[in-house]
């Protein structure tokens, strides 16, 4: 099988949140990240943008948005694209 590149949108619990500590703890936590940036979304708040290399076999994005489940800090993941590598 091939492999998917898949765009993650991490929003955080708050705008305290410490960015770098949570960085490192995604960092520590999720397998195959080629990317990782803090977007500002406005109001204070930031996001992280990340894209992850993943086995492309069926239910890859929804186990990859799952481990970001045990971060503290996040409020929520969200799949913002998916795509198959040539």
């Amino acid at each position: 099988m091939g492999e998917v590149a898949v765009i993650i949108k991490v929003m955080p619990e708050s705008p305290e949140v410490d960015m770098a500590k949570l960085q490192a703890d995604i960092k520590a936590k999720i397998p195959g990240i080629q990317d990782m940036r803090v977007e500002p979304i406005g109001f204070g708040l930031s996001a992280i943008k990340l894209m992850v290399i993943a086995e492309d076999e069926e239910g890859s994005g929804d186990k990859i948005e799952g481990m970001f489940a045990g971060i503290a800090g996040i409020d929520r993941a969200e799949i913002e694209s998916l795509n198959r590598l040539l």
